[in-house]
């Protein structure tokens, strides 16, 4: 691979699409190992945790509401955050930063689990997003920088596979882990991953974009961070009108901020293409339904209808299992008829499976209650997924793929974060209430439905709004199919960025403070 005559060995070579390894060659496969496992950590977070909940507040004796925090103080930091994380790769390394990443969130894994109140938990949950935001984008990063450019597709479909079978896992292992050695064991774990994690990186190559300039746009991610913050906590604590008058200033701020930095985080003028806005604002929809779901069916399952943690993660594997097995077929489908269809059909499809949630009460039969709604739902998430990403990586030019897919992570992580913060709200779901399996399973009947109309409005919106044929102009980055519950996959390509020849990885967007 080509290097800066003027950079040490150790450093790396330049980010135009110079990488040479094969998924064959033994090199190429230590990068496919080392960026599924690091990846797959983040990944088992997301399901985990979930299925941990009910057990958690047991054992600590909390209200709902710090279940809430549990899980939106991850997602909050790393949605906060991840734009900058891909930033930061490509200027200081994507191993480099992959590496702090790992390290980052191995410590605070293992201080979530010796967390002796759920209020250490939530703080270091929420620095266990900020290892996240530096894990996340550079997992791919790493795959798409090293890659020959025609092995790039064949490596990303590796791995969104084999990524697909470790979240596939993650009900199973939570569930195993929390009913036997304890819940604090769903952190533990990360830390002989992040060895194996860590001892792989040591033999993969070094690169960045040595064309990145200027300062990062860290007030930015800051005000972002914060605004979704204030509006979390005044959902979360109703009422909190302070919280959420502080959360909209912010966010204000953030936008007039974003407006006049030379070198934003958030380049606000890809919000000018319609197609893109609109598709992330269906992508809004679709994945608040999806958090909202995977937050409450484990209390409903474990609180209402007395399952153990094993069987309440188990419960929801089929809809892992579709993804896994159909999301690369039906993005196939979707490039022969064009996206509209798959992203009206699927989300149809999905809501009627979460409509079937409703039938779910104690003394119901798993087989005849919960496993068809679930598969359902799993099949019409496997239809729609994949088309969502590549309409929205082609709504923009092929140069800012890397910002528009990055957005789009964000959105569907700011969308389960509204969600779990709003549902109980909305639902009627007290702290009082949610160890009562009467009133857990009245409030999940309500919340399915909400998400089921969530979903038909993705759907329409989708009809009303996505062409029956896409476009883009220029060669596009080589993609993969993703099959991923909690969010879009962080993709990069050649060519991406603002204002650098080099490509940048996904959600790089170095900018100014």
């Amino acid at each position: 691979m080509a290097r800066s005559p003027s950079r040490g060995q150790g450093d790396g070579p330049t980010d135009h699409g110079t990488g040479d390894l094969r998924t064959r060659s033994a090199a190429g496969r230590r990068v496919l190992l080392c960026a599924v496992l690091g990846s797959g950590m983040a990944m088992l977070d997301g399901t985990i945790v979930t299925v941990a909940l009910p057990r958690i507040g047991s054992d600590f004796d909390v209200p709902i509401t710090d279940l809430q925090w549990i899980l939106n103080a991850y997602m909050l930091t790393l949605a906060g955050l991840i734009l900058l994380g891909g930033g930061l790769g490509d200027r200081y390394g994507r191993r480099r930063v992959f590496v702090w990443g790992v390290v980052w969130f191995t410590v605070a894994s293992v201080l979530c689990g010796i967390a002796p109140t759920g209020d250490v938990l939530i703080a270091a949950r929420a620095l266990q997003g900020v290892g996240g935001a530096l894990l996340t984008p550079g997992s791919l990063a790493l795959i798409q920088s090293t890659f020959h450019p025609d092995e790039r597709a064949k490596a990303v479909g590796l791995w969104s596979g084999l990524g697909g079978v470790a979240i596939a896992f993650g009900p199973l292992i939570g569930g195993w882990l929390v009913d036997g050695p304890g819940w604090r064991w769903i952190f533990y774990i990360n830390v002989p991953v992040a060895v194996v994690v860590l001892a792989l990186a040591r033999g993969v190559p070094e690169t960045r974009d040595w064309e990145a300039s200027g300062r990062f746009d860290v007030l930015g991610a800051a005000l972002a961070a914060l605004s979704l913050g204030g509006v979390t906590y005044a959902l979360i604590n109703a009422p909190a009108l302070w919280a959420l008058g502080a959360g909209v200033v912010l966010g204000a701020l953030f936008v007039w901020r974003e407006r006049r930095a030379a070198r934003p985080m958030l380049p606000l003028g890809i919000f000018r293409s319609k197609l893109f806005t609109a598709t992330n604002v269906v992508t809004l929809c679709l994945y608040a339904a999806i958090g909202g779901v995977f937050f409450l069916l484990p209390t409903q399952l474990q609180n209402g209808l007395g399952y153990d943690a094993l069987h309440a993660g188990l419960a929801s594997l089929p809809v892992t299992l579709l993804m896994t097995t159909l999301s690369g077929p039906a993005g196939a489908l979707a490039q022969r008829i064009g996206p509209r269809l798959p992203m009206t059909v699927g989300p149809l499809i999905a809501a009627v499976g979460l409509a079937l949630l409703y039938r779910v009460h104690p003394g119901g039969s798993y087989w005849t209650d919960v496993l068809p709604a679930v598969t359902v739902q799993g099949l019409g998430m496997s239809i729609f997924v994949a088309p969502l990403t590549a309409t929205v990586l082609a709504s923009v030019e092929t140069r800012r793929a890397g910002v528009a897919s990055g957005v789009n992570n964000a959105a569907a992580r700011v969308a389960q974060l509204v969600a779990v913060a709003a549902l109980p709200l909305v639902i009627g779901l007290s702290t009082d209430q949610y160890r009562s399996a009467t009133a857990v399973d009245a409030a999940f009947g309500k919340a399915v439905l909400i998400c089921a109309a969530l979903m038909v409005l993705g759907a329409v919106l989708s009809w009303f709004t996505v062409p029956g044929t896409l476009r883009q102009e220029g060669p596009g980055p080589q993609r993969g199919h993703h099959c991923a519950v909690d969010a879009p996959p962080l993709e990069s390509g050649p060519g991406e960025g603002e204002g650098t020849k080099g490509g940048r990885a996904k959600g790089a967007g170095p900018g100014d403070s």
